[in-house]
């Protein structure tokens, strides 16, 4: 029973992890009809502006990551504002451009860093005990940091004008440019969001995990793996599959080993896109 609950509150954190990566893939999917290949390596260019800043530039951890989201956040603005958005309806060459980004910014990390994985820890460490279970205290940290930020991201999109706008334009980007809306303006921000959310996520986990050059493959293979559980284009079905993706792996890395877990999961797609093509909240998929 411990491991098993132990299991669960990893999985968890896992799936509120790859809910804020998730959500930032389909933000970007449904509302510019971009596939954004470049969105692991946000992620792990989050990992390692955090790092320098707080191995060369001595900023505490929490200044590093809110530095890291801001950074990412920005480049991402400008990526899609002077290249995105010049081809913003030819869904193969946006594609081509993300993956050109994606491997200059692998390989701009590899001439800076080097092949080797950085010496980066998570400022606190120790677990919580309740009971007898115990809980690692950055694993609940970063837990709090994601369902703040997935929580604000909600308030966002669906509490303010700047949300209802972004949402209008995914809905049918010419009804909302009939009513006034700027794709121009509101594109690069919600490109900037999405990618914000990316870096936000790498500069808490690497420090967890690891911080090397391929970091960011694995996290773009489960952030497609999650969108395409949720539906293509579905916030919400992202989340949701975001939190199954997470318990699953969990629980299949507890109890059938990790290499056994990743096929469950490629299974359970598979299966899914079998009997429901759309996904789980998923609808079908609107020219852009």
């Amino acid at each position: 029973m411990q491991q098993f609950i132990e299991a669960a509150i990893i999985g968890v954190g896992l799936g509120a992890q790859y809910a804020l990566l998730a959500l930032g893939f389909t933000l970007i999917f449904g509302i510019l009809g971009v596939v954004n290949f470049a969105h692991g390596g946000f992620y792990m260019l989050g990992g390692y502006v955090a790092y320098t800043c707080v191995a060369h530039v001595g900023l505490p951890f929490p200044l590093a990551v809110l530095v890291a989201m801001l950074a990412t956040g920005a480049l991402g603005w400008l990526f899609e504002l002077f290249l995105i958005e010049r081809l913003i309806d030819d869904h193969l060459a946006t594609l081509l451009l993300s993956l050109a980004l994606y491997l200059i910014i692998s390989t701009a990390v590899l001439a800076v860093f080097g092949p080797i994985s950085m010496e980066f820890t998570f400022p606190v460490s120790g677990a919580l005990r309740a009971g007898p279970i115990y809980v690692p205290r950055e694993n609940l940290i970063v837990l709090v940091v994601c369902l703040t930020a997935i929580g604000a991201l909600w308030l966002l999109l669906f509490r303010t004008d700047l949300g209802r706008a972004l949402r209008a334009l995914a809905d049918d980007r010419d009804v909302g440019k009939a009513q006034g809306l700027r794709p121009r303006l509101l594109f690069p921000l919600a490109f900037a969001l999405a990618t914000g959310l990316a870096g936000l996520t790498g500069a808490l986990v690497t420090p967890i995990l690891s911080l090397a050059p391929g970091v960011s493959d694995p996290v773009l293979a489960t952030s497609f793996l999650t969108v395409i559980l949720g539906g293509l284009g579905s916030l919400e079905g992202a989340a949701l599959a975001a939190f199954i993706v997470g318990i699953v792996e969990a629980y299949t890395s507890v109890y059938l080993g990790g290499s056994i877990g990743a096929l469950v999961l490629f299974v359970l797609v598979l299966l899914l896109l079998v009997f429901r093509p759309t996904g789980l909240l998923g609808r079908d998929v609107r020219g852009a």
